[in-house]
């Protein structure tokens, strides 16, 4: 089964580009991020029209996740509740060939002295407190998207770069540890444990070309999948441009298991 994380940065600016890559790699399971779009304006049929099923959560302004499935979709929850705010359609959760996938899109944070800031890590810890209120580490659980951390320093380009701003804080870190520690593994170490594979690289200044780039977009997997990954990896093609096609500044996480 093929697994993919992807933030998009807009599937109304990148809808043909999206379906394209999905008829080449052809995932049974593609999780986006930054949709960008309403509930109503989601293509599902587009979607429908390659074999998939969809659901999706997201307000047309800002944010917006889905999950995209060609191996069944049932029980699609979107946000952390009904009564509770998701900080804009940020988690849409639902069962698919009997693994709970979630997509999330974790707030940027903006910087250390902010709100949003403060706001960022509510939204992570809410998000451990949701995985314990619905499901447990001995289940088939997928927790992907882009949750703006990057790790550790070896999923930096330059960490010295980053000192003192989001994404690399201690904080940050131990909230995504926290994640870690409930029985979730960021199963791409094992295949690159070394680091510097990154996922997203800045617009400005070249820095894709110069490999600037930060690892946050991740997979996270319970260890009754963990243990059937067999391979993890990012698609840096699609994130080179296209005649006609600005791409993301993200690039797809594509990990592959053994499931029955």
């Amino acid at each position: 089964m093929r697994l993919v994380t992807w933030n998009v940065n807009s599937l109304t600016a990148r809808l043909e580009y999206v379906t394209d890559w999905m008829g080449t790699e052809q995932p049974d399971i593609l999780c986006l991020q930054e949709t960008k779009q309403s509930d109503a304006a989601f293509p599902d049929g587009a979607f429908a029209a390659l074999g998939y099923e969809t659901a999706h959560h997201g307000d047309g302004r800002w944010n917006g996740v889905a999950i995209i499935s060609r191996v069944g979709l049932e029980d699609p929850v979107a946000g952390f509740s009904t009564e509770e705010d998701d900080q804009g359609t940020r988690i849409i959760a639902a069962t698919c060939a009997g693994i709970r996938v979630h997509s999330v899109y974790v707030p940027n944070g903006r910087s250390v002295d902010s709100e949003h800031y403060t706001g960022k890590l509510a939204w992570l810890a809410r998000l451990a407190t949701y995985l314990d209120e619905t499901c447990t580490p001995s289940d088939p659980v997928a927790v992907v998207g882009d949750f703006n951390i990057a790790p550790s320093d070896v999923d930096v380009w330059d960490p010295e770069a980053f000192a003192g701003m989001t994404h690399v804080s201690e904080p940050e870190r131990a909230a995504l540890g926290r994640l870690l520690e409930w029985g979730l593994d960021d199963v791409f170490t094992r295949f690159h444990p070394d680091g510097e594979v990154f996922s997203w690289w800045d617009y400005r200044m070249g820095a894709f070309h110069k490999g600037h780039g930060m690892r946050i977009d991740l997979v996270l997997l319970t260890d009754p999948l963990a243990d059937r990954c067999r391979s993890a990896a990012v698609d840096r093609e699609a994130r080179k441009n296209r005649a006609g096609n600005k791409p993301s500044d993200h690039a797809p996480v594509v990990v592959d298991l053994d499931v029955d």
